[in-house]
């Protein structure tokens, strides 16, 4: 078990905000996508795929291995592509160096997974002008879309 402490979210952002955000996209990086079609980090960004995102896959472990018809990338840092929006798959304590790239190359929103919290990384990030999202499902708020 992780000896690290579970945060609550200092801020939610609204599933109408979250369409929102997915709507104003095309580009997300997944950092964590895994290439184990079992586990949510590939089958969410699969989904995704699937209904229309370009996903670029960012895996340390994986780099330069295909996944998703995409070439896995080491960090963002080696992404060359404009990203719009970094999918975090890490535990928080992986977050921060992470918001930190995403700033560095440009992207515009931070997306931590349900089960993702790491308050001090998103005051980064908003302060650096990023959005950000929390502890929130992607795949879900994409499906909730739907009726909206």
């Amino acid at each position: 078990m992780d000896d690290q402490l579970c945060e609550l979210p200092a801020f939610r952002t609204s599933d109408e905000e979250a369409a929102k955000i997915l709507r104003g996209a095309h580009t997300i990086a997944v950092v964590g996508c895994s290439t184990n079609p079992d586990k949510p980090s590939h089958h969410v960004p699969k989904y995704l795929q699937e209904h229309g995102y370009r996903i670029l896959p960012v895996n340390p472990t994986a780099k330069g291995q295909p996944l998703l018809g995409e070439t896995v990338y080491g960090s963002l840092k080696d992404v060359k592509i404009s990203v719009e929006i970094v999918d975090i798959f890490r535990p928080p304590n992986d977050v921060p160096p992470i918001v930190e790239e995403a700033i560095a190359i440009g992207a515009k929103v931070i997306w931590m997974q349900e089960g993702i919290v790491n308050n001090e990384a998103a005051q980064r990030a908003k302060a650096a002008g990023l959005q950000v999202v929390m502890d929130k499902c992607m795949m879900k708020v994409h499906r909730s879309m739907a009726g909206r």
